[in-house]
């Protein structure tokens, strides 16, 4: 062992002086480096040579480190055998494989693994990480100094996560100090300035310089950016990653390098993406400062959810008083849990509160809960006029993912509360004339690979003008797709004809029940009310091959309903008036109906040579069903004196029950419709080649539809329905429908048993009913950009971004009710107008005369824009039979970059208000606006 170590440290001599005297020889006479280098690579062959005898190897052969092949031999010898063994024709070449003359070193406890170490010391000051860097001009190395100057529009220097970009950047090595310098031309305009980016922390300034060591630095002249606010310092200190200091600085959310407003203060402490904390801070508007000085102030930078305070406004109303609106609190119960809690107060002693919690879980589920309570007091104490009133409101939306759980699906969407609640909500037009509210909570399964599917369903609503409260719990159906019970299991070649025959089962079963919330006994009213009831249907059908152009489809069909009660009528002589006796039980009906239907296509084209119009093609729909009914429920029908002048009607026992009762008599006859669909083929004018056409529309559908039953005794033709529609060169939407009656009028105004064809041979009938609706919107500008309207009022809108779904929803309240301050001033003008008329006729009993009552209104939307940065709007609703306006709503919008200004009026009606708001358009601002509010109602 001593041995190896004087020949080691003998070794180490040679090559040390060996690389000494290369160095020395190169520089004097660099031909001898060459005798000299031969000399001592023998010397050093010589020592391994004794060394390695040293420790036991063989000396007649040289060493296998030294002069053996690195390959290993791919000699296998005892792979042979086997060889040999599987190919006994196949006699291998003998030959000599020599092992491995090593010695195995497995067991050997005299060898000692060691670990070659280098060591060396680092510079005092070094870095930790190697630091890359670009020039686009040049690069100047001060050797002596260790100091790097880079040149260029865009030199850069990257150390870590530290990004320097600047068109002159200087290195000092010694103090680890990175100097970065804006450049300016001759006339004095800055060419480019020093950019700094460290993780999510990015500035642009005059001057820089940076510790590459500590990673703390000084900037000039400092522009940055924290979320939504734009900060500017006269000098800005960093002193960890997450922390800087700034002096004579201010922040905006105008990107502006002027900003229109700013709030500035001589001490900035900013916390990255958390908070920011000033010393006495005042703002500026167009540089002009604001005496208003606050003594301190403290911003939150937090982005996503994070709990804290709702700024309120302050509002006034005629009947309530001033008000301090929508203070609020917001608190993260969890990852899954939030809420909302919201109140008003006002001067005259009235209040309203809100607890808004959502919940939310990815993949699984979300939803929200709303719990309102208003409590309103106009005029006061002792006043003949003085009312005090009482409302709560309850909201609940859930929606589960598909993905959860396929096949099974729950959702609710829930509105229910008193009936004054809509009606006292203030400054909200829209809700104070909502007199329905609705409610649904659904769950539905549908079997795999079954045909199966289960919904049961609750339901609710309530019209606020009668204050009744309707429910329906629950409501149950289950449906077994179509089954062909003789279809083969393995099918070869096409199914017979009586394989295609279905059967199907649809059943329904449901619970109502209503009250007045103005009545006492709530509870009474529920169980002297309810009903319940089932409907089964099986239906049969056989789809046959198609015969020609005829497509022709019979059908079976099986009905039935289940009661909980039997009505019966009787004239009473004594009172002169109707008694009505109820016998509850278990009752059932049933039907059964026979049909077959017939359909076909027809088409028709007619071309033009000339001209820009193409052709115009004519599409024929016709269809007749024959159907046969027997009478099966005639015995549940029965004849009841109404009156003393001896007048009756036929009734039936089933017919207050929730599905109805069944028609009486038998039906025999056919039922007919017949479709029309019109379109044109013109030259395309913004296409130039020579076969461009497009299609158009003239007709969408026009239909007439009618029933004839054989078997009746009189009046076998039922009236005919007509409908139409329309979509006018794409702009005006166009629907009607009407009903004629195809029966003639005695001089008493009853229908005689005669088609009026026989008089009028070009004539329906005699309109009985029917409405025209139209609706048509134009813009301005761009066509091709899309007309991006504002979200619909949905109170049940499932939000999917982080704010809660509550606030969402006051989001789009407050975008209605305030229009100007969410308007595009990219659209010069546009308008949108909705027209609708609906008419009734009906013959008065014992006179010669019918009345016919006749409804029409029109509201529109319209804007227009006074200047690029003005823009003036109008929404209105007119009832022309009544002859009476509606609600309108006007608005007025000042586009200011940074800022945005609106002024919202409702002049008309009887909730009456208007709102004057300047706000800044930033999220994290939106808050801090100037707001003037007043509201007025029509007692």
């Amino acid at each position: 062992m001593g041995f190896v170590i004087i020949v080691w440290n003998t070794l180490r001599f040679c090559l040390n002086n060996y690389f000494c005297l290369l160095y020395y020889m190169n520089q004097t006479n660099k031909g001898k480096a060459k005798i000299f280098s031969a000399w001592l690579c023998a010397t050093t062959m010589l020592i391994l040579t004794f060394y390695h005898k040293s420790i036991g190897s063989n000396t007649e052969k040289i060493p296998m480190f030294v002069t053996g092949d690195t390959i290993p031999s791919p000699a296998k010898p005892k792979l042979l055998p086997a060889i040999q063994q599987a190919s006994p024709q196949i006699k291998p070449a003998t030959t000599n494989v020599s092992t491995d003359t090593l010695p195995s070193l497995k067991n050997d406890t005299s060898v000692v693994n060691t670990i070659d170490t280098f060591s060396f010391k680092i510079a005092k000051g070094a870095l930790d990480v190697p630091v890359s860097y670009h020039a686009d001009d040049s690069m100047v190395v001060d050797v002596p100094n260790n100091n790097i100057r880079f040149y260029g529009k865009v030199s850069t220097i990257k150390y870590a996560d530290n990004s320097l970009e600047a068109p002159a950047i200087e290195y000092d090595q010694n103090t680890n100090l990175v100097k970065a310098n804006h450049v300016k031309d001759s006339s004095g305009k800055v060419i480019a300035t020093a950019k700094f980016e460290q993780g999510e922390f990015k500035s642009e300034s005059d001057t820089i310089v940076f510790n590459m060591k500590t990673q703390k630095g000084l900037t000039k002249g400092t522009y940055t950016q924290q979320g939504e606010m734009y900060v500017y310092g006269e000098k800005i200190k960093k002193v960890s990653d997450d922390v800087f200091y700034a002096l004579k600085g201010r922040f905006t959310t105008c990107n502006l390098d002027t900003p229109h407003f700013a709030f500035v203060s001589s001490k900035i402490k900013f916390i990255q993406n958390k908070m920011a904390f000033t010393g006495p801070v005042h703002p500026e508007f167009e540089g002009v400062p604001v005496p208003i000085i606050l003594p301190f102030g403290i911003y939150p930078l937090t982005q996503g959810r994070h709990s804290g305070l709702l700024a309120p406004s302050f509002t006034a109303n005629d009947q309530m008083g001033l008000a301090l609106d929508g203070l609020g609190y917001y608190k993260i119960l969890g990852p899954n849990w939030d809420v909302i809690l919201r109140g008003t107060l006002y001067s005259y002693g009235g209040w309203t509160g809100s607890v808004n919690p959502q919940y939310y879980k990815r993949y699984r589920y979300r939803g929200n809960m709303g719990f309102n309570i208003q409590r309103f007091k106009t005029n006061f104490k002792g006043d003949p006029d003085f009312n005090s009133t009482k409302s709560v409101n309850f909201t609940w939306t859930h929606a589960s993912d598909s993905k959860a759980r396929p096949g099974v699906s729950f959702n609710a969407n829930v509105n229910a509360g008193s009936s004054k609640f809509n009606e006292q909500v203030p400054n909200n037009p829209t809700r104070n004339f909502q007199n329905q509210l609705n409610s649904s909570i659904a769950y539905a399964k549908v079997w795999k690979d079954k045909p199966f599917n289960l919904s049961i369903n609750a339901n609710h609503n309530q019209n606020t003008l009668q204050r009744l409260i309707n429910f329906n719990l629950p409501d149950v159906a289950f449906n077994v797709n179509t089954l062909y019970p003789f279809r083969r299991k393995e099918p070869i070649g096409d199914y017979k004809w009586y394989e295609n025959v279905g059967v199907a089962l649809n059943s329904n079963a449901k619970s109502l029940s209503s009250f007045y919330d103005t009545a006492g006994n709530i509870g009474q009213q529920i169980f002297n009310r309810l009903q319940w009831g089932a409907s089964h249907n099986v239906p049969i059908s056989l789809s046959l091959p198609q015969i020609g152009p005829l497509q022709v489809a019979p059908s079976i069909s099986y009905q039935e309903k289940w009661y909980q009660e039997r009505q019966f009528l009787n004239w009473n002589p004594l009172t002169k008036k109707v008694d009505t006796s109820v016998s509850k039980s278990f009752y059932r009906a049933y039907e059964m109906t026979f049909g077959i239907s017939t359909s076909t296509r027809i088409f028709g084209m007619y071309t033009f040579k000339n001209g820009s119009v193409k052709a115009i093609r004519h599409e024929i729909r016709p269809y007749v069903s024959i159907n046969y009914k027997p009478d099966l429920n005639g015995k549940d029908w029965n004849t009841v004196q109404l009156d003393t002048a001896k007048n009756t009607r036929r009734y039936s026992v089933y017919e207050r029950s929730i599905y109805g009762a069944y028609g009486e008599g038998r039906f025999g006859g056919l039922s007919f419709g017949i479709d029309n669909n019109i379109s044109m083929k013109v030259r395309d004018k913004k296409d130039t080649s020579a076969e461009a056409v497009k299609k158009v529309s003239l007709i969408d559908g026009f239909s007439i539809t009618g029933s004839y039953n054989f078997l009746r005794d009189s009046f076998k033709l039922e009236p005919l329905n007509l409908s139409a529609r329309s979509n006018l060169f794409e702009k005006i939407n166009i629907t009607a429908s009407a009903l004629f009656d195809p029966y003639q009028m005695d001089s008493l105004g009853r229908r005689v048993d005669k088609l009026i064809w026989k008089k009028k041979p070009l004539s329906l009938g005699t309109l009985m009913s029917g409405s025209v609706s139209m609706q048509t919107s134009f813009r301005g500008g761009d066509k091709t950009k899309k007309n991006e309207s504002l979200p619909g009022l949905n109170q049940q809108n499932v939000n999917s971004s982080g704010m809660p779904l509550d606030e969402y929803q006051q989001e789009l309240v407050y975008m209605n009710n305030n229009p100007g301050e969410f308007v595009d001033f990219s659209v010069p003008w546009d308008i949108s107008l909705n027209y609708s008329l609906r008419f009734f006729r009906s013959q008065n009993p014992g006179e010669r005369t019918a009345t016919t009552t006749f409804n029409q209104d029109v509201n529109w939307t319209s804007s227009v824009n006074l200047t690029p940065k003005w823009k003036i709007g109008i929404n209105g609703f007119y009832n022309i039979t009544d002859k009476e306006l509606g609600s309108i709503s006007m608005f007025l919008s000042r586009e200011m970059h940074c800022w945005q200004m609106a002024i919202n009026i409702s002049p008309v009606g009887k909730f009456k208000f208007f709102n004057i708001s300047i706000s800044p358009k930033s999220a994290i601002l939106r808050d801090l606006k100037i707001n003037r509010t007043r509201s007025f109602i029509d007692l």
